[in-house]
């Protein structure tokens, strides 16, 4: 799963997945923007269009059973009602391999 958060709630949301025994996670500094649309700026007399927010990508792999309460946490955590809080994708993974040492499935994630 991804979720696609306002940095300024990774911190708090990290602690609480950290809380729920998430270990895993990859994240990326991204920007985006979906219902904001950008905004207008002056800088020295010139006008120009601000189009893309800060945005922090979180993700990890978990298993099916574990989806619900993990979105509950990103839900409750990221959510301030403003347009902007984010979006989190779930998708399904085919397979996984250790690189290091060729193992596969699950074992490959512990």
């Amino acid at each position: 799963m991804e979720a696609i958060i306002r940095p300024e709630a990774f911190q708090d949301l990290r602690q609480k997945l950290d809380d729920l025994g998430v270990k895993g996670l990859t994240v990326s500094e991204v920007a985006g923007c979906g219902q904001q649309k950008g905004q207008e700026g002056i800088f020295r007399g010139s006008r120009f269009e601000i189009k893309l927010y800060p945005k922090v990508k979180v993700e990890m792999v978990v298993e099916n059973h574990e989806l619900g309460p993990i979105i509950d946490i990103i839900m409750e955590t990221c959510a301030t009602e403003e347009v902007g809080d984010g979006k989190i994708f779930v998708s399904t993974i085919d397979e996984v391999f250790r690189i290091r040492t060729g193992e596969t499935g699950k074992q490959a994630l512990i």
